[in-house]
């Protein structure tokens, strides 16, 4: 109930009772030392209620406002539907009939006999519409930014309402502040909120290109970002670059985005990014000129160097007219300008609406899905981002230089550098490579992330799939040359999620600056601490770290292929059972395990040895001088197995450090079968038992031990100690085993960890 209705309401019963009563000075003149009304019994909220407010109002406030809350999960419910229908259009004629609860930050879906639940983020919520009243309910159709589609049939339509406004204000906040990753809090145990945020520097990046160098330098004059605000504190340019050139550079370009050093290869060839220039039909600027000069003279390979204008020829055109352009070779010396075709954001973000509605046919045929996809141009225009950045690629491993723009500089650009990049460096095909390109090319210079995703309000033309168009890109390097990338396609998921989610405030912001001025890393959570904590799941099982040269793409017209995983991932029925790198994922962490253990055993197995050997050398050392065993041994002594105890306890306590049972704490006297001692340590079993040795088989697992059933995008884990299978909820610890030689956490299952907490000392 809102509060509008509440007062209107309030002031009708109030007028009822008495015209001219001053309700509203009631609470507001209340104290604790306020006397009991005479009655002592009324009270609201445990507050005296003063003698002029009567029962009835009293009565009228606790049955619309004392309801009591309802929780889901740990989650404060706003609003709890039953009856719910959620209709798969697979399965239109048997709907799934559960309770639908809307908190603050989740809409879930229960199933109660199957227990499955749908959980749907409402930042990742793209659209919401409420479709016509039908016989069976109200229907309200969810599209998301994670491509699932769910329509919702609510019995009432009063309560279809109620959940459709409430989303609406809560999907899309109105300001940057009231994102879900300023309210995010993760389990104490998790990762500190700290984690993360010192992963990655700019400048840490750059000495790994070996810059600065006799070629390149920093430059300082952004460190308030004065000469550009949506470009990183550092930038590297050219050293011959000189104060004059790089402020008049920066005026000429479009946003004030001069050209920046991104990229340097081992064989001094560069890859510079920047914005259109502000040439229009005629003008110049000379010491933008000589900007491009300096870039080309860092090379001392070529006399020569590309300038690629990723848009379409005409755009370019286009925007000569508002007094855009791109580089006149007539005015720019050696160099070679290409323009090399990638549609602009309104033309992807159709044609990935396109891509939807072939997803969401309700009866799909081969030809009508075909034709859709054809008619979407998606797979035309990963195509065409492909080929520019194979053009990059080529050129900077021949050892020619590029410079690099579109219109603005981070969209397309952001594009075709970082392919470019993950082409040629085998480095940014790692885990932690290619987050650190993300971090340098997306993120430092200045990606319009919460623009380009729909984070806030904002013009609804800002929004396109820019980045979603990048991970397709690197999904399609990865099916051709899967041995060549450190991450599976899981990774590229999570990354796609969270760009969307804001759950963390990697992502969140503009710019650079942006972040700065929000204050994200005090304020939010980092993606990359998270990631860290779950990098066993993002493990290519083919991949090979000896691949050290530049990969090229496949460009032939049957070689782009169409994402299901990504596009249809929430579609039942057209995906394996278990995903192949799943399969493979997990048989390589089991034989890990196994390698570890055997290893563990191994080192204990010689320490064993080792300490037989010295007893033995010992004995034979004392039966080879009779005259001394008879003055430090009797019959008696070595009968006596007590006293034989705890003389080798002596003797234990000077053992050298690979002593097997002192390094298990393991001690003659505690082997002793002295009635002080009720229960042996059992240290070495306890090493046995730590390890599976037999893993459960995914094939047959349907429901995890938490009765949550796995579907085609639930991954399944197993737990290393006792090679259960459970979801990913129940599986969130990570400990090192005492069987395993190289002590690394690996996850184990809930109960697991509740056994090793108790066993530990």
């Amino acid at each position: 109930m809102d509060f509008t209705r509440f007062m209107n309401k309030f002031n009708e019963i109030e007028r009822q009772l008495s015209p001219t009563s001053a309700l509203r000075l009631s609470f507001d003149n209340i104290s604790p030392e306020t006397e009991e009304p005479p009655d002592g019994n009324k009270r609201l909220w445990g507050v005296p209620v003063p003698p002029f407010v009567s029962e009835k109002v009293v009565s009228w406030i606790e049955e619309e406002f004392n309801e009591a809350p309802v929780f889901y999960n740990g989650n404060s419910v706003l609003k709890k539907v039953e009856n719910v229908r959620m209709i798969d259009r697979y399965n239109t004629k048997n709907p799934t009939v559960g309770t639908l609860y809307l908190t603050a930050t989740h809409l879930i879906f229960v199933e109660p006999d199957s227990n499955k639940e749908t959980w749907i983020l409402h930042m990742h919520v793209a659209s919401i519409e409420k479709l016509p009243l039908s016989t069976t309910g109200s229907p309200l159709l969810i599209r998301c930014k994670t491509f699932l589609s769910v329509t919702f049939v609510i019995p009432k339509d009063s309560e279809c309402h109620d959940v459709y406004t409430s989303l609406l204000k809560l999907f899309q906040p109105v300001s940057i502040n009231k994102l879900y990753c300023f309210n995010y809090q993760p389990n104490k145990d998790d990762f500190p909120k700290n984690a993360g945020w010192d992963y990655f520097k700019l400048e840490a990046e750059f000495k790994h290109m070996l810059v600065p160098n006799e070629a390149w330098t920093l430059c300082t004059m952004n460190e308030k970002y004065e000469l550009c605000d949506t470009y990183p504190r550092q930038i590297y340019v050219p050293k011959e670059a000189t104060t004059l050139m790089l402020i008049s550079s920066s005026r000429f370009r479009s946003k004030g985005r001069l050209p920046a050093l991104t990229y340097l290869h081992n064989n001094k060839a560069s890859i510079c990014r920047c914005s259109q220039p502000l040439s229009g039909f005629s003008a110049r600027c000379l010491e933008d000129e000589q900007m491009l000069e300096a870039i080309r003279k860092t090379n001392s390979n070529t006399d020569y160097m590309y300038v690629v204008d990723t848009r379409p020829r005409i755009n370019a055109m286009a925007n000569r007219a508002a007094g855009k352009g791109y580089e006149n070779e007539a005015f720019y010396e050696n160099i070679k300008f290409h323009f090399l075709g990638i549609e602009n954001i309104h033309v992807q973000r159709a044609s990935l609406q396109k891509v939807l509605e072939a997803c969401e046919q309700k009866s799909p045929t081969m030809s009508a899905f075909i034709n859709a996809l054809e008619s979407s141009g998606w797979l035309k225009h990963i195509r065409s981002i492909l080929d520019t950045s194979s053009f990059i690629a080529n050129a900077v491993d021949k050892g020619v230089s590029v410079v690099v723009h579109c219109s603005d500089g981070w969209d397309r650009t952001a594009q075709v550098c970082s392919l470019a990049q993950l082409m040629l460096n085998p480095y940014y095909r790692t885990i932690k490579g290619f987050q650190a390109l993300i971090e340098k090319d997306w993120l430092a210079f200045g990606h319009k992330f919460s623009e380009r995703c729909g984070h806030i309000q904002t013009d609804a033309r800002e929004v396109s799939p820019i980045f979603t168009q990048f991970l397709d890109c690197t999904w399609q390097l990865m099916s051709q040359r899967s041995e060549a990338f450190e991450f599976n396609e899981r990774f590229l998921l999570i990354l796609h999620d969270h760009v969307h989610s804001c759950q963390f405030g990697t992502f969140v912001g503009n710019c650079e600056k942006d972040r700065l001025d929000l204050k994200l890393a005090e304020r939010t959570f980092s993606l990359w601490g998270y990631m860290a904590n779950h990098l066993n799941e993002y493990i290519n099982p083919l991949y090979k770290p000896n691949v050290d040269e530049a990969i090229k793409a496949n460009l032939a017209p049957q070689c782009i292929k169409f994402w299901r995983g990504m596009y249809s991932r929430f579609e039942s029925g057209i995906h394996p059972r278990e995903p192949l790198g799943d399969l493979l994922l997990d048989s390589k962490e089991h034989c890990n395990s196994l390698e570890d253990h055997v290893q563990h055993l191994t080192k204990r197995i010689a320490s064993f040895k080792n300490y037989i050997s010295k007893s033995a050398k010992k004995l034979q050392d004392a039966t080879s001088a009779p005259g001394k065993v008879s003055k430090e041994l009797s019959s008696n002594e070595i009968n006596d197995n007590k006293y034989n105890y705890d003389k080798k306890l002596s003797e234990l306590s000077a053992a050298d450090d690979d002593h097997p049972l002192k390094a298990s704490n393991m001690s003659f006297a505690s082997l002793s079968l002295s009635a002080e001692q009720s229960s042996p340590p059992q240290a070495l079993p306890e090493e046995i038992n730590s390890v599976a040795v037999d893993w459960k088989p995914m094939r047959n697992v349907t429901t995890c031990s938490c009765s949550t059933p796995f579907d085609q995008f639930s991954k399944k884990t197993h737990c290393w100690r006792c090679g259960d299978i459970f979801c990913e909820r129940c599986i969130d610890k990570n400990v090192a085993l005492p069987g395993h030689d190289s002590g690394k956490p690996v996850p184990v299952c809930r109960g697991c960890f509740r056994q090793m907490q108790k066993q530990s000392p």
